[in-house]
């Protein structure tokens, strides 16, 4: 079935370019150590707020040359009162692919020093510029990603199994135990995930690290999405277990839980992928939302949300466009992972595109 799916989806081009897209947001993501200039502790303080480099590939003479940059020159405008960088021309640096830079572990455990592009000693190349602190945006981008797009799928692998059982034993025994499991899943779906975190997150002590707040992200998410997930399984649950398939292996003996794991839950399999795929946006506008209300991921560990914090200002959007990137790449995922769930969703239950 899912090799059909993935066929369907392949079919449809606003699902295509939607798997294109997350495709290699994912792929930089997994390679962003080598594929960053810069290592994620990289921090220069006198380049504060530089612009993204220009690339040149045509010399003073007009002629074709090899790829280079010039550094930024850092002055003061006594005029305007204001910090602007020039282009320091007196020397050229050019800039050198899948060359030595600096050290850093692929995936914490390779040590490696080739990156996919940098530049010769003493020069710097920032692609989107830089930030307050002089940190290459670029290289946050890719090392923020990996908190933003891998805390919905992580928060799915504690949610959904929970969701599934829960579901299928209050759907199958129904009667009592049905209503007052039932009840419970209704108070928990009444707590609002996003105040609470805000809560959580402000009596948190300050000496945490942003590995623990992830952690703790997670699990509050999965803890409470779980709810409204197994309701919907339950009511799926009762639909299915009078089928005359379910009865059988009631007559042989099968025991009660494997009748639910076995017979039961794999028929919600198609509302399972549509579920998984919608949900996954939720959890990473959950997590940039915190994140940029200062209540999540702290710096200087990157995250989209709180680099995002820093365009908040006026000044900001007007003169640095550049910090508005994880923005648009929070709307690109979040667009990507709603086109393909309203695909699949299609697929495996066409009614719904008729409706």
């Amino acid at each position: 079935m899912i090799k059909e799916v993935f066929k369907q989806l392949w079919k449809d081009k606003f699902a295509k370019a939607a798997l294109i897209v997350l495709g290699v947001i994912y792929f930089a993501l997994f390679f962003a150590d080598f594929i960053a200039p810069y290592t994620k502790d990289f921090s220069d303080r006198t380049m504060s707020y530089v612009p993204p480099s220009k690339v040149f590939t045509i010399d003073e003479n007009g002629k074709f040359s090899k790829p280079y940059t010039y550094n930024y020159v850092r002055e003061f405008d006594q005029e305007r009162l204001e910090i602007k960088y020039t282009l320091d021309r007196s020397q050229k640096h050019y800039i050198k692919f899948f060359a030595k830079g600096q050290p850093y572990k692929f995936l914490g455990l390779i040590k490696m020093n080739r990156h996919l592009f940098t530049t010769d000693n003493g020069g710097r190349i920032f692609i989107l510029g830089t930030d307050i602190n002089g940190r290459d945006v670029f290289s946050r981008l890719l090392f923020g990603g990996r908190i933003s797009m891998t805390i919905g799928f992580l928060a799915l692998f504690v949610l959904f199994p929970i969701g599934l059982l829960y579901g299928g034993i209050s759907g199958y025994f129904g009667g009592k135990v049905d209503v007052i499991m039932m009840r419970f899943a209704e108070s928990i779906m009444s707590i609002q995930s996003f105040y609470l975190l805000i809560i959580l997150a402000s009596i948190l002590p300050a000496g945490m690290t942003s590995t623990q707040r992830f952690l703790l992200i997670v699990i509050i998410l999965a803890l409470i999405g779980w709810a409204g997930f197994a309701r919907v399984v339950r009511g799926m649950v009762l639909s299915v277990k009078t089928q005359e398939y379910v009865q059988a292996a009631q007559t042989i003996g099968n025991s009660k839980l494997g009748i639910i794991v076995k017979h039961i839950l794999p028929q919600t399999t198609s509302f399972v992928i549509v579920a998984m795929t919608l949900s996954v946006p939720s959890y990473i506008l959950s997590e940039s939302g915190l994140s940029f209300l200062g209540l999540g991921i702290q710096q200087p560990d990157a995250s989209w949300g709180n680099m995002l914090k820093e365009a908040q200002e006026f000044t900001n959007i007007l003169y640095r466009p550049w910090l508005l990137t994880p923005g648009f790449l929070i709307f690109v995922s979040v667009l990507a992972f709603n086109l393909i769930g309203d695909t699949i969703r299609d697929v495996l239950d066409p009614k719904s595109k008729v409706r």
